[in-house]
């Protein structure tokens, strides 16, 4: 696992000014995904509902990068926002992040290849663990304003 500095050297997070506002949007984003994503997972679509669910794990990532006055640099955007959490988060919150990233790799199988790969009990998981991700960024959040 990488730290920040690992992070920093290898430029995949550059580091920005704070800024609380644009980190509430993207909270408001990750919302609006997961509403999404329960949307899509009772009208029959687990795949989209697995990838929109990842979608607000993002959102909410990015969110903690903004708040702590990060963000990505590289190519490799997703990975970046993924190691930052992992980096920052507490040991408690590994499993969440592991979570993450495996919902990163699996979206990439949605939106680029394999059709029908995502069952509804994995939906359904993908969205409860989103709301658990989402949530504990939002009190990480909050604990520092």
């Amino acid at each position: 696992m990488m730290n920040l500095s690992d992070l920093l050297k290898k430029h995949m997070i550059e580091k920005i000014d704070v800024d609380p506002k644009h980190a509430a949007e993207l909270l408001e984003s990750a919302d609006r995904d997961l509403k999404a994503a329960e949307d899509n997972l009772k009208t029959g679509h687990p795949e989209w509902a697995l990838a929109i669910s990842y979608n607000a794990m993002l959102s909410a990532g990015m969110a903690l990068m903004v708040h702590k006055g990060y963000r990505t640099f590289a190519e490799a955007h997703h990975l970046a926002v993924v190691q930052f959490c992992a980096a920052v988060l507490p040991k408690e919150s590994s499993g969440l992040v592991s979570t993450f990233n495996r919902y990163r790799v699996r979206r990439h199988d949605v939106v680029y290849g394999e059709s029908g790969a995502v069952g509804e009990d994995e939906a359904k998981r993908a969205v409860e663990n989103s709301k658990k991700f989402v949530s504990e960024i939002r009190g990480r959040i909050k604990q520092r304003e």
